[in-house]
């Protein structure tokens, strides 16, 4: 699942094509806006938010997440989509541009007004300008018995963190994914530790993996294998997500 710093990179390709200009052409291919035209309405900003991304026009706002395979890809207009046509879920087209959203998980449109419903529930977006260390810290401090590496990929704790950076900030904060959030000696010092990693994502491409995808390689520090192990959370709608780790410099 593409996270904050791929969303964060998305939002601003998009801002470039679109952003400032007139909408030339709509087309969304989701039953319930099939006949929605935004023709001849202005671009007014795009902007994301944890993994959701905005569209908006003076109006409305255009509010799509990428789920699992979702992408934004922005063409000349006319030229060839390098991704079959058939899994497009909506174009937005300008004069010389034309944004694409191809296996888009969420495709709706809000009153501008209301767009806020959208992230209610969402946690401090890491990588927003209002970004709030201590609310983040406040949240994941609700649930003490929760192991962090779950509560770090629930959203409504802090936005932008899947998989990879879950593992990423437990391992170089040298703290096992097990560990119960109330056992955590410097909690703020790894919420910390997820804005500056994402941070350095999202504006310096690509992040280089200390953990994650490393399975049975060294560690970068002491050359033990890393393994990778499943968590489940209680909550039945969470995927089982291996979660990648340092069995000697991540101890329990």
């Amino acid at each position: 699942m593409p996270e904050g710093d791929i969303v964060f990179r998305t939002a601003a390709r998009l801002r470039t094509a679109l952003a400032g200009k007139t909408l030339v052409r709509s087309d969304f291919r989701v039953p319930r806006y099939a006949t929605l035209d935004l023709s001849g309405q202005p671009v007014e900003s795009v902007g994301s938010y944890g993994k959701h991304l905005f569209v908006r026009t003076p109006t409305l706002s255009i509010h799509t997440h990428l789920k699992m395979e979702g992408e934004w890809r922005v063409h000349a207009p006319g030229e060839r989509w390098k991704k079959p046509g058939f899994t497009a879920r909506l174009v937005l087209a300008t004069d010389d541009a034309e944004a694409v959203g191809f296996s888009l998980g969420t495709v709706e449109v809000l009153p501008l007004a209301q767009e806020h419903s959208a992230i209610d529930h969402l946690g401090p977006d890491l990588l927003g300008p209002n970004w709030d260390a201590a609310e983040a810290v406040r949240r994941l401090a609700t649930q003490p018995d929760r192991p962090i590496a779950l509560a770090l990929l629930d959203q409504s704790n802090l936005a932008g963190i899947g998989n990879i950076y879950r593992s990423e900030i437990c391992y170089l904060r040298r703290v096992n994914p097990e560990t119960p959030v109330g056992d955590i000696e410097d909690l703020t010092a790894l919420v910390d530790e997820a804005h500056r990693i994402l941070t350095k994502a999202a504006l310096e491409p690509p992040w280089r993996t200390q953990a994650y995808g490393r399975q049975r390689q060294p560690c970068r520090r002491c050359g033990t294998g890393i393994i990778v192990h499943l968590l489940a959370d209680d909550e039945p709608t969470r995927a089982e997500r291996g979660v990648y780790f340092c069995p000697r410099c991540q101890t329990l």
